[in-house]
């Protein structure tokens, strides 16, 4: 999908798309004052987001701790400990096909999980722990969307590292491919992901941390759908080569420009640890708490 700059000065009429009983759970409200999309346009969005029938393809990789930590945005927040002196880097990428009052738009989550304010961080544990903890979550760094509106949503609202780039997501029988670029350059980063496994169930509720004006804040996020999931779970204990600039890996490839160059500053290895994907899947994205 291009990045597309255009958007209407009026919601969109669409909340007859949301009837899942999951939406259910969720009682809708606005902000305190509309949000001022341009000079001209504010809108009443209300919250939580609710995203229906949208396809997440995931790949999770380990990565050097260390560099991991080095880019936290507040002092705060720490990467949750692997094995061998490494975190993870997780790829969610998205399609949203219905979005409560947006247009439909592509988005990829570039995020590391965290613990926050001293919390117990054990290696592997508290990764396994994970959303049962108080203190877990996950912090975004980087989010390519193909939405000028919610560019500055995410921006505006949640303080997310939201930048407007072009997102191709295409299927084939077994896989599905992802690949984010600036407009008019060459994929900067390619993804690979099965999409035949092992199925499972998931009801996830979980925080994300982002920082807004030097404030930390704390958003909830839920999401309802089946996967079919492959491990690696070989990769806890033994590391594989770093992926490098045009590496030929079947699935992750960095090209080149900032966020290339700032993936590869975090050692991602070339083998991922898990891979999720779900064709349609229900959630929602609440209003950040301050903390």
């Amino acid at each position: 999908m291009q990045a597309n700059t255009n958007f209407s000065p009026e919601l969109l009429d669409n909340e007859s798309q949301f009837q899942d009983e999951f939406f259910k759970r969720f009682e809708l409200r606005h902000r305190d004052s509309p949000l001022q999309l341009t000079d001209d346009i504010s809108k009443n969005y209300r919250f939580p987001t609710f995203y229906g029938d949208s396809s997440c393809a995931i790949a999770i990789f380990h990565c050097d701790y260390e560099a991991a930590k080095a880019i936290m945005p507040h002092p705060s927040m720490q990467p949750v400990k692997m094995t061998r002196g490494r975190s993870l880097v997780i790829f969610s990428c998205y399609e949203y096909r219905n979005v409560m009052n947006v247009a439909p738009y592509n988005e990829i989550a570039m995020t590391i999980p965290v613990v926050v304010d001293g919390a117990l961080n054990i290696p592997v544990l508290t990764m396994l722990a994970g959303d049962k903890l108080k203190n877990f979550g996950y912090h975004v760094f980087h989010m390519p969307v193909t939405s000028l509106e919610n560019r500055i949503r995410g921006r505006k609202i949640w303080g997310l590292p939201k930048d407007l780039e072009t997102i191709e997501i295409s299927k084939a029988s077994k896989s599905t491919t992802i690949k984010a670029s600036v407009p008019g350059q060459a994929p900067y980063l390619e993804l690979n992901i099965p999409t035949s496994g092992t199925t499972q169930q998931f009801d996830v509720h979980s925080n994300l941390y982002s920082v807004l004006e030097g404030r930390r804040l704390k958003s909830e996020t839920n999401f309802k759908s089946s996967f079919v999931i492959n491990k690696n779970m070989a990769t806890l204990f033994k590391k594989s080569p770093t992926n490098q600039q045009n590496q030929p890996l079947a699935a992750l490839r960095l090209g080149e420009g900032p966020v290339a160059d700032k993936l590869r500053s975090l050692k991602i290895e070339s083998e991922a640890f898990q891979y999720r994907y779900t064709p349609s899947m229900n959630a929602c994205f609440d209003l950040p708490k301050g903390e």
